[in-house]
C-alpha cells in the first residue's frame, strides 16, 4: 500500500465524517426538543410554543436531509477505500449497520412525513407520538453507530477465524459492552447540549435586534435552562469515558496527557507543545499530583508514559493533546454561560444585559467544536489501529488503491460537500432571519392578524403581550 494513498484515504474519511457529524449533533437534540415543545403546547395551549415548533421544524427538516445525504457516502467508502476492514469486520459491523436500518431508519422514515405534513390529518395524540418516534429514531441511529465504533475502540465478543475474519461469538458482549454505555450517553448529551446553545443563541440574536421578544426570551430560557442541567451531566460522562481510555487504551491516555515517562505521582500538563521527535514537551505548564488524581482518583498512583510503548504503537500526539483541551475548554465555557445565563434569566434582567446576549449569541459554535474535537481525540488517539490492538489501519485499507483514485474522489467529495453545505447553511440562515411567524390559531380571518409581526432587520413593531 502506497503511504500517500493511505494518508489521503484517512483524510478523506476524516473530512466526510467531520462534515456529516455536524448535522446529527444538531438534529438528534432538535428532534427531542421539538417533541418537548409539542408536549408543552398541548399542556399549556399557548400559541408561543406552536410558533417555536413550526419555526424549528423547518430547520430540522433541512438539517435532517443534509445529514442523510452526507451520511450515505461513508458507507460507500468502506467498500471503496477500506475493503480489508469491510471483509474482516463485516460479520460484526454489517449486522450492526443493519440494525440501524431496521430500527432507526424505519422509525424516522415512517413518522417523519407525519411530523412534517400530518398535523391537520391526524389527531394531536398521534401527532405527538410521531414526533416522539422521530426523536427515538435519531437516538437509535446514534446508538448503533456508537456500538459499532465502540467495538472498534475496544473489540469484544468475537473470535478470529483462520483467514483473519472477526466472527461474532457473543452479541450481548458487543452491544452491552461497558464502553458503549459510557460513550453513547456522552454522544447523546453532546447533541442535546449543542442544540440547546443553538436555540439560546438564536433567541439572543432576536433580542439583540430588538424583535420577536417573546420568542427570543423563551428560546434563551429553555436553551440555557436545559444546558445548565445537561452540561454537568455531560462532564460526568466525559470523566467516565476518560476512565475507560485510562484502563483500556493507556497509550491513548498518555498521548492525551503528553506524558512521556512514567510518573508517580503524576502531574497534569495544562499546556505544552509536544515534541514527538525529541520525546519531550516544550513550554510545559503542569500541576503536580493532578495527573494521578484525574487518572486514578489517587494522589500517589503511577501513571504510564509514552516511552513505555513501542514507537510503532503510539498515536500522533499533537491532535489528541490539543483537541482534548479544546473540548474541555468549550465544555467549561458552556457550563459557566449556562449557569450564569440561567440565573440571570430567572432574575428577569437578561434583555438589559446586551453584553451577555452577545456572549450567548456567539456561543452557538461551542457545541459543534466540542463534538468535533472529542471525535478527533477518540479517533486519532486510536491510531495506528482500525480495530484497536488487532487490525492496523494500514492493513485495513484497500490494497489496490492508488493515489490518483483517492485524490480524485477526495476532490469530488470536497466540492460536492462544500456546495451542499453552503446551500444548506444559506437557506437555514434565511429561515433564521425571518424567524417564527404567526401560528394558524393567531391569524384570525387572514387579513387582520391578532399579533403584529416584526419586520426582519427593521422595526420591532408592537411588542407581544405577556400572554404570548
Amino acid at each position: 500500500m502506497d503511504p500517500t494513498a493511505l494518508l489521503l484515504s484517512r483524510l478523506q474519511f476524516a473530512f466526510t465524517v467531520s462534515f456529516h457529524i455536524i448535522f446529527p449533533a444538531f438534529t438528534v437534540g432538535l428532534a427531542a426538543w421539538l417533541t418537548f415543545l409539542e408536549a408543552v403546547r398541548l399542556w399549556t395551549g399557548r400559541p408561543l410554543y406552536r410558533r417555536l415548533f413550526d419555526f424549528w421544524l423547518k430547520i430540522f427538516a433541512i438539517a435532517f436531509g443534509l445529514g442523510v445525504v452526507t451520511g450515505v457516502v461513508m458507507a460507500f467508502q468502506f467498500g471503496t477505500n477500506w475493503s480489508e476492514l469491510s471483509i474482516r469486520s463485516g460479520p460484526i459491523q454489517g449486522p450492526l449497520l443493519g440494525y440501524e436500518s431496521f430500527t432507526a431508519f424505519a422509525l424516522e422514515g415512517s413518522f417523519f412525513g407525519v411530523m412534517m405534513f400530518g398535523r391537520r390529518r391526524v389527531s394531536p395524540a398521534v401527532y405527538i407520538f410521531a414526533c416522539a418516534m422521530v426523536a427515538l429514531g435519531t437516538s437509535l441511529s446514534s446508538f448503533w453507530i456508537m456500538v459499532n465504533n465502540s467495538w472498534m475502540q475496544w473489540p469484544t465478543g468475537y473470535d478470529l477465524s483462520a483467514d483473519g475474519t472477526f466472527v461474532p461469538t457473543d452479541w450481548s458482549a458487543i452491544i452491552f459492552s461497558p464502553v458503549v454505555w459510557v460513550r453513547f450517553p456522552h454522544m447523546i448529551l453532546a447533541a442535546y447540549v449543542t442544540t440547546s446553545f443553538c436555540v439560546a443563541a438564536t433567541g439572543a440574536w432576536y433580542l439583540l435586534e430588538r424583535r420577536l421578544h417573546a420568542e427570543g426570551v423563551a428560546m434563551i430560557r429553555m436553551g440555557l435552562g436545559l444546558a445548565a442541567v445537561l452540561v454537568p451531566t455531560q462532564l460526568f460522562f466525559g470523566h467516565l469515558t476518560g476512565d475507560y481510555v485510562h484502563d483500556k487504551q493507556p497509550v491513548k491516555f498518555a498521548a492525551i496527557e503528553a506524558r512521556w515517562v512514567n510518573e508517580k505521582p503524576a502531574s497534569e500538563v495544562l499546556f505544552a507543545i509536544p515534541d514527538e521527535s525529541g520525546e519531550r514537551n516544550l513550554f510545559s505548564i503542569s500541576v503536580p499530583y493532578l495527573g494521578s488524581l484525574i487518572g486514578s482518583m489517587s494522589l500517589t498512583s503511577e501513571e504510564v508514559g509514552l516511552k513505555s510503548f513501542p514507537v510503532d504503537q503510539r498515536p500522533p500526539i499533537l491532535i489528541p493533546f490539543f483537541a482534548f483541551r479544546i473540548m474541555v475548554a468549550c465544555g467549561l465555557a458552556m457550563l459557566a454561560l449556562a449557569w450564569y445565563g440561567s440565573w440571570t434569566t430567572y432574575k428577569t434582567e437578561l434583555p438589559q444585559r446586551r453584553w451577555l446576549l452577545w456572549l450567548i449569541y456567539l456561543s452557538f459554535p461551542l457545541g459543534f467544536i466540542a463534538t468535533l474535537t472529542g471525535w478527533f481525540t477518540a479517533e486519532v488517539g486510536r491510531q495506528p489501529w482500525a480495530v484497536y490492538g488487532v487490525l492496523r489501519t494500514a492493513d485495513a485499507v484497500t490494497p489496490s488503491l492508488t493515489v490518483k483514485a483517492v485524490a480524485i474522489s477526495f476532490f469530488v467529495f470536497a466540492l460536492i460537500y462544500s456546495a451542499i453545505g453552503i446551500a444548506g447553511i444559506a437557506y437555514v440562515h434565511r429561515l433564521l432571519q425571518v424567524g417564527p411567524g404567526l401560528g394558524p390559531e393567531e391569524i384570525g380571518d387572514g387579513a387582520n392578524p391578532k399579533r403584529p409581526l416584526a419586520i426582519p432587520g427593521g422595526s420591532p413593531g408592537t411588542p407581544p403581550t405577556p400572554a404570548e
